[in-house]
């Protein structure tokens, strides 16, 4: 990105126009990494479609005219409609068109998780409401595979890269999007004190039906076309189930929306809390495996997560360096002062580590390797921790570099630090991961070893990154109660040791050394800044934008 020159009342243009993918270097340097050359030529389209100002006003619309629901028609029907702007259904296709709703699993190169993961990053950065369906939609079809029958019946429609917007039964439409519905008001992530129930109803061409009743307190995106729910069975205990919005026979299915949650973010999305009224489903699964069946769905929606989050974090740092070679004061461009050229040099660190954290994980998906299952047990849930919550801190000091601009609903930021919360507390919040992390650890002793060793090996000559791996096998050692405490400490420094050996490995010499001298400088951490670690912090910022 080059500078526009001082505006006459010192005001920033906005960034538009410009391809998200081409200007990102970290991001092209990981597709090709993984693989996925093949892909480049599309995701240079793509990159110019997101930068483009006719989809950021797109996203702009689809978030101002929030969804509205109509739990009835004009003659006391039950309908339980929501209806949305026509800029929510643009993105809706773009995200679409663009593979996001099914890529991995229709594309049988392994590398095509890392086009995939490269795609959402950047759909990510320009509107993140509508990757919430489309990315579960992803999510579903492995699971949705435990169903032959049913899954042959919708494969197609799951395939399909076009978005299918009419509320109609599934026989008639040309694609489809999947939700969730896991949690309940009693519960949230404790899903073993579910209540609704599903009652068997005899057998049909889709397999085993049940006739579900109870509730669900965040039914995500209740427009898709089916969910994937959790219910109790009286003989077999919790089980997962595909409950269709339109039965099979052309009724609409019993299942009622109560109200729209007013969130903080996200609002271009509907999530939902719902009744369900006997609504007709059918056994995806074994019967009382509905809990491990459905995690196989969120343990691919948390890498989402984290390649959604490191999106967020590149895009706040785009728009604060943008901002900061257009901005002036005190005689030269505010990228030119040295305390905020030293925030953004830091700012462009912490962008690049969780690029590549959250693309090496997705290269992994795609590999049966002893190391990458061993990555993807371990660093999953560890990747969306960590970068879920430097996503939030991040977008707050992007906003704050813009000042007073920055804190306006028609400025930018506003809306990219009100998204970045939803990804750590979506699919298991921060205390979650961690204990996950813990529960990897418990259950395949060796994968964290397998981690480490591969660390040690990138890590060799760097004696603060091998104190600091050391450190970690130590704490694997602890009895589980003492390491139990200290569960966010552990994955904290596991991740950050892993982001600062793909910095060594990937990262010029300039950066991985600034990386790895303020992540372990023990005053970094509560305020941003890399001083100690460079002489240049302007050759970072030249390298991280092209």
């Amino acid at each position: 990105m080059t500078t526009t020159g001082i505006h006459p009342d010192n005001q920033v243009p906005e960034l538009k126009d410009y391809n998200v993918y081409t200007s990102d270097p970290a991001l092209r340097g990981a597709v090709a990494r993984g693989g996925a050359g093949w892909r480049d030529d599309e995701l240079v389209r793509q990159g110019a479609e997101y930068g483009a100002e006719a989809t950021l006003r797109a996203a702009e619309n689809a978030n101002r005219h929030e969804p509205e629901l109509h739990t009835h028609s004009r003659i006391g029907e039950r309908i339980d409609q929501v209806e949305f702007h026509p800029a929510w259904h643009t993105m809706m296709a773009i995200a679409r068109r663009n593979g996001i709703a099914n890529l991995p699993f229709f594309d049988e190169r392994p590398s095509a998780w890392v086009g995939y993961g490269a795609s959402l990053y950047m759909h990510s950065q320009i509107e993140s409401g509508s990757t919430c369906p489309t990315t579960m939609t992803k999510a579903c079809i492995p699971v949705m595979r435990r169903n032959a029958p049913l899954y042959a019946a919708l494969s197609g429609k799951l395939a399909s890269n076009e978005h299918d917007a009419r509320d109609i039964p599934l026989e008639r439409k040309t694609s489809m999007t999947v939700g969730m519905g896991m949690t309940e008001k009693q519960g949230g992530s404790d899903v073993r004190s579910n209540t609704t129930r599903a009652v068997p109803a005899g057998s049909g061409p889709w397999g085993e039906e049940f006739l579900i009743t109870g509730h669900k307190w965040f039914f995500s995106a209740p427009m898709c076309d089916g969910h994937l729910v959790l219910a109790k069975t009286d003989e077999h205990g919790s089980s997962c189930f595909f409950v269709p919005r339109w039965r099979p026979d052309g009724r609409k299915n019993p299942i009622h929306i109560q109200r729209l949650k007013d969130k903080v973010g996200n609002r271009s999305n509907s999530s939902s809390e719902v009744e369900f009224k006997e609504a007709w489903g059918v056994l995806v699964g074994d019967e009382g495996r509905g809990i491990p069946t459905i995690i196989e769905m969120a343990t691919v929606t948390r890498l989402d997560c984290a390649l959604a989050s490191a999106g967020f974090m590149r895009q706040g740092f785009a728009q604060a360096l943008h901002y900061t070679r257009n901005r002036y004061a005190f005689g030269k461009a505010l990228v030119d002062q040295p305390v905020m050229t030293e925030l953004l040099a830091d700012m462009a660190l912490e962008s690049q580590g969780a690029t590549l954290l959250a693309m090496g994980l997705a290269s992994r998906f795609g590999s049966a390797a002893p190391i990458d299952t061993a990555w993807r047990r371990l660093l999953t849930p560890a990747a969306k921790f960590w970068n879920c919550k430097r996503a939030v801190a991040l977008t707050g000091e992007a906003m704050e570099v813009f000042g007073g601009n920055g804190y306006v609903e028609d400025a930018p930021m506003g809306r990219l630090f009100r998204e970045a919360p939803v990804n750590s507390i979506w699919e298991g919040s921060g205390n979650v991961m961690c204990l996950d992390v813990l529960r990897a650890v418990s259950r395949n002793p060796d994968d964290v070893h397998l981690v480490l060793d591969q660390l040690q090996g990138v890590a060799a000559g760097e004696p603060r990154l091998l104190t600091e791996l050391q450190a970690v096998r130590q704490m694997v050692q602890l009895p589980p109660q003492d390491l139990e405490r200290q569960a966010r400490r552990f994955t904290q420094r596991l991740v950050l040791a892993a982001q600062a050996c793909l910095m060594l490995e990937h990262a010029s010499a300039e950066a991985s050394a600034a990386f790895v001298s303020s992540r372990f400088d023990p005053d970094w951490g509560a305020v941003t800044g890399i001083s100690a670690g460079t002489s240049d912090p302007g050759a970072l910022l030249r390298a991280a934008w092209h």
